[in-house]
C-alpha cells in the first residue's frame, strides 16, 4: 500500500540561518540518510522538500472567478516542509517509518493513504 508522509515542522524553528546555514546543512544530511535507508529497503517511491511559505502561491476558484494570492493557504505555527511517498504493507509499517523521520523529534508526520492513479483511458 502507499502512503504519503507529510511532514509538518515549526514554522519559527526552520533554519533560522537560510539555506546555506548549519542547521540546513545538518538537516540536509540526516535526510538524505533517511531517503538512503528507505532505498536500501526498497520502500520509497518519491518526496521532495518544499521551499517556505512565504514563496507559496495560493489560488481559489468559485463561481464568481479565481483569485490568485501570494503566501500559503492560512497563517499557521506549523509549515508542510515536505513529503515522502512509501510503498508499505500496512499503516503500522508506515508509522515506523514516520517515527524514523529526522524532523519527528520537533514536528509531526502526517500519514495519508494515497489513492491509486485514475484509470488509463
Amino acid at each position: 500500500m502507499q502512503y504519503a508522509l507529510l511532514i509538518h515542522e515549526p514554522h519559527a524553528e526552520s533554519y533560522p540561518d537560510g539555506d546555506s546555514g548549519q542547521a540546513w546543512r545538518d538537516i540536509i544530511a540526516a535526510h538524505t540518510a533517511f531517503g538512503q535507508e528507505m532505498g536500501a529497503a526498497g520502500v520509497i517511491v518519491g518526496g521532495a522538500g518544499l521551499k517556505n511559505p512565504d514563496t507559496a502561491t495560493t489560488v481559489r476558484v468559485s463561481a464568481s472567478g479565481r483569485t490568485v494570492h501570494d503566501g500559503p493557504f492560512a497563517e499557521t505555527r506549523e509549515q508542510l516542509g515536505g513529503l515522502y511517498m512509501i510503498d508499505v504493507p500496512d499503516l503500522d509499517a508506515a508509522i515506523e517509518w514516520a517515527k524514523k523521520l529526522p524532523i519527528a523529534k520537533t514536528g509531526s508526520i502526517e500519514i495519508r493513504p494515497m489513492l491509486p492513479p485514475p484509470p488509463q483511458g
